[in-house]
C-alpha cells in the first residue's frame, strides 16, 4: 500500500467480497465469529434504506479497501437528537499508522453533524491498545462499565 489519502465512501452492492473479508479479520481480531447468514443480513441492511439501519464505510487506498466503520443512529433518553453509535471499525495490518482509522472516524463524525447527531460513541475492548492509542487522540474516555444480559 501506498501513504495515498485514503478515499471514504459507503459501502455499495459490489463491495460484498472485501467487506467480508475486511469485517471478518475485525470479527477474528476479537475472537468471534458470526454464521453466515449474519453476513448475508447485515450486508443487505447496509445497502438498505432503512435510517434505523446500519451504515457502513469503506476506506480505499490505490482501488483497494482497506478499512470499514459500521455506525447507527439511536434515540437517547437525555437528548432530543439522536445519537451515533459506531460499532465496528477495522483497518487492515498493512495500513495501520498510515490515518485509515482516523478518517473513518471523522468520516462517521461528519455524517452524524450531517444527521444533526453531534453525540458519537463507541467501545473497543482493554486490550486494544493501539486503537486506544488513536481514542485518546480524538474521543474522551468515560468510566462508563457495560454489562451483559446474564
Amino acid at each position: 500500500m501506498t501513504t495515498n489519502r485514503p478515499v471514504i465512501r459507503p459501502v455499495e452492492a459490489g463491495d460484498r467480497e472485501e467487506w467480508q473479508r475486511l469485517w471478518t479479520a475485525y470479527l477474528t481480531f476479537y475472537q468471534s465469529s458470526v454464521p453466515a447468514e449474519v453476513y448475508d443480513t447485515s450486508f443487505a441492511r447496509l445497502l438498505g434504506n432503512d435510517p434505523h439501519d446500519f451504515h457502513g464505510l469503506l476506506a480505499v487506498v490505490d482501488g483497494k479497501p482497506c478499512g470499514l466503520v459500521h455506525y447507527l443512529y439511536h434515540r437517547h433518553m437525555w437528548k432530543t437528537e439522536n445519537v451515533c453509535y459506531l460499532q465496528d471499525l477495522y483497518a487492515d495490518p498493512d495500513v495501520r499508522g498510515r490515518g485509515i482509522g482516523r478518517a473513518l472516524i471523522e468520516a462517521v463524525y461528519a455524517a452524524a453533524d450531517a444527521a444533526g447527531s453531534p453525540t458519537v460513541y463507541w467501545l473497543t475492548q482493554e486490550f486494544n491498545a493501539e486503537a486506544r492509542q488513536l481514542y485518546d487522540r480524538i474521543g474522551t474516555l468515560t468510566p462508563f462499565i457495560k454489562y451483559n444480559r446474564a
